[in-house]
C-alpha cells in the first residue's frame, strides 16, 4: 500500500532512499527528475544510479554524488502543462 507523504534518508551524500515517490520523470548519471507526493523532485550530481525502484510502494534508492536536492513546484506545472499541449496535438 502507497504512503502518504514523503520521506528522504541521504547517507554520506552517496545513497539516497526515498519514500513517496510516484514517476521517475527523466533521468541519466547527472540528473534524476521524480515526481512525488509533495512535488516534483530534481536530484543532481554524478555517477547517479538508480539501484531500487518499486513504485507500487512509493520506493526509490539512488547511489552516486548527490550534489543538490531542489523541490520545484513551477517544473511539475511545466511538465503537466507540457503533456496536456502534446495530447491535445494528437486529439486534433
Amino acid at each position: 500500500m502507497p504512503q502518504t507523504g514523503q520521506q528522504l534518508m541521504l547517507t554520506n551524500r552517496e545513497k539516497l532512499e526515498a519514500t513517496g515517490v510516484q514517476q521517475v520523470v527523466s533521468f541519466d548519471d547527472r540528473e534524476i527528475v521524480l515526481e512525488t507526493q509533495i512535488g516534483v523532485l530534481v536530484l543532481k550530481g554524478e555517477g547517479m544510479n538508480i539501484t531500487h525502484l518499486d513504485l507500487g510502494a512509493g520506493e526509490l534508492v539512488v547511489q552516486g554524488l548527490l550534489t543538490s536536492m531542489e523541490y520545484s513546484e513551477d517544473r511539475a506545472k511545466k511538465l503537466k502543462a507540457k503533456g496536456k499541449n502534446i495530447l491535445d496535438r494528437l486529439l486534433k
